[in-house]
């Protein structure tokens, strides 16, 4: 008797134990697709800097770093956070990052009309912050730490806008700076959670 009344039990258990392959999947899956956008971004980068012309590119040229409405590099105290907290920075920032990439992909149509390729690449990189944006919300919720309260509206486009020419292209360096950087965090914070991963 007394086995039968664990047996009963056991449907309970073992579907708990069924979401964790599940959840372990879903983490492995969003941290394979942080690691491929980091590549990705890298490579934006170093393709959004060819097309920008001199002083772009050359050696010992450090443009200034514009802020960015509604967007800020990761701080320093964000590897002390605890790592949901860690995750929840990362899916505000990559909520923020498509409105900004899209400005920056209008702008380039306008100065760089005969780049299809970086164009189209801005364009995929909207659209793929906005993909890990939602695996990493899908993960916080099924860790039980979804976002808290309610989402700040993204940026608007023409907080991002800026007059001039050389401004525009700073601000657009910016931008593509940051989209590296947070993928970049996004897939060093995932790491911490997946299996076999760093402690």
């Amino acid at each position: 008797m007394s086995r039968r009344e664990g047996s009963l039990e056991d449907p309970q258990a073992d579907s708990s134990v069924s979401l964790l392959p599940h959840l372990e999947a879903k983490i492995r899956q969003t941290h394979s697709l942080a690691h491929l956008l980091t590549t990705y971004a890298e490579q934006l980068l170093q393709e959004y800097v060819q097309h920008q012309g001199d002083p772009f590119g050359l050696p010992g040229f450090s443009p200034p770093r514009l802020p960015v409405a509604g967007l800020s590099a990761p701080a320093p105290s964000h590897s002390g956070l605890p790592v949901t907290e860690r995750l929840r920075l990362d899916a505000a920032a990559l909520a923020a990052l498509p409105p900004l990439l899209d400005v920056v992909r209008r702008r380039q149509a306008e100065l760089n009309p005969r780049a299809p390729r970086l164009l189209r690449h801005l364009e995929d990189a909207a659209r793929q912050a906005r993909a890990l944006g939602a695996a990493v919300e899908t993960v916080l919720a099924a860790l039980g730490a979804a976002a808290r309260g309610p989402r700040p509206e993204p940026p608007a486009a023409d907080a991002a806008t800026v007059a001039g020419v050389f401004p525009a292209k700073v601000l657009g360096l910016s931008v593509c700076g940051l989209y590296r950087e947070w993928v970049s965090r996004t897939e060093g914070d995932l790491s911490q959670l997946v299996p076999g991963g760093p402690a």
